[in-house]
């Protein structure tokens, strides 16, 4: 379910029952794009049932999906198309269209290929943690996150999230963690696994990529000497969940490890309730875990410290 990962603290004060939260949602419930609309975005059933809840609650974790719906016309094909326009008028007037005339012969011939253009669908999931005041979702590009972010504040009325942010910042414990000659200075519970992204300060902004690579070695370090950053790095955590850390404080490549989810004959709506519980539950244990290693999450007025020869934060 939950591929990627980005982190918002949700601001104190904001609370919703299921019921509330159901009747904002409902209000936005997705629609089909129409025969000359370009986008369109709202809410859908987590479950995928048709007109079914559009908040479900698992294990004490609410779950929510956004559906967005695009229609795209090459631009080369509109353009064609005005251009053929243009053509037209030039030929039985005897002059050119100007510049906002062009401009207004574009979006008509938009318009008239829209009906004809295939839809695209995407949905991103969100994840409320009331109990731990987080609020997690799987958008995978700062469009997504941004059109998320926008419906969930639209939706629920006095909501207010900002980036989860630690007092340690990723970059900073990363190349650490790849500094290090033993596996002892990693954090308790987490391994540097074969993948990661090296990029430099400089006006070269070169980069280095290591990809199904041992990097617990001395060429690694070198290149840290060097001035390369960590901006990505494969973890996992105690065996269980394997992940990609960014620069940013999102995660990529979520994936759970043999033996956590259990191979079984449930219902269609067992197998929901059961992703969601251990999904949910692994992540957030998981979570816990980095935040802490990352010196726990940045207070109100504090700021991450700058790379120095001070050895691990942990």
């Amino acid at each position: 379910m939950f591929k990627n990962v980005t982190i918002y603290r949700i601001a104190p004060g904001w609370a919703a029952t299921l019921e509330t939260m159901e009747a904002a949602l409902d209000a936005a419930r997705f629609v089909p794009c129409g025969a000359t609309q370009e986008k369109s975005v709202g809410w859908v059933a987590p479950r995928g049932e048709a007109h079914g809840a559009l908040v479900e609650s698992v294990a004490g974790q609410r779950i929510l999906k956004l559906q967005m719906e695009t229609k795209g016309v090459p631009g080369a094909v509109v353009r064609r198309k005005a251009q053929e326009a243009a053509d037209h008028i030039e030929a039985t007037t005897g002059r050119k269209p100007g510049k906002k005339e062009t401009k207004a012969l574009r979006e008509d011939a938009l318009l008239a290929l829209l009906p004809q253009a295939f839809e695209r669908q995407s949905a991103v999931w969100v994840w409320i943690d009331m109990a731990r005041g987080l609020l997690i979702t799987d958008a995978g590009s700062q469009g997504k996150l941004d059109e998320v972010v926008t419906a969930l504040v639209r939706a629920f009325d006095g909501l207010a999230i900002t980036l989860l942010q630690t007092e340690v910042s990723p970059q900073v414990a990363m190349t650490q963690w790849l500094s290090a000659t033993s596996h002892e200075e990693w954090p308790e519970g987490f391994a540097v696994e074969r993948e990661c992204e090296l990029k430099s300060g400089d006006e070269e902004k070169s980069v280095v990529r290591f990809t199904r690579h041992n990097l617990a070695t001395e060429e690694v370090r070198k290149h840290i000497s060097e001035g390369k950053l960590p901006t990505r790095l494969a973890l996992s955590w105690e065996g269980r969940v394997g992940f990609t850390l960014t620069e940013g404080l999102t995660i990529k490549k979520i994936s759970f490890l043999e033996g956590v989810f259990s191979e079984g004959t449930d219902s269609e709506e067992e197998t929901f309730d059961s992703n969601v519980a251990i999904g949910t539950g692994e992540i957030g244990g998981m979570l816990d875990a980095l935040i802490a290693a990352l010196g726990g999450e940045m207070q109100p007025g504090s700021a991450p410290p700058v790379l120095a020869d001070e050895g691990p934060p942990f």
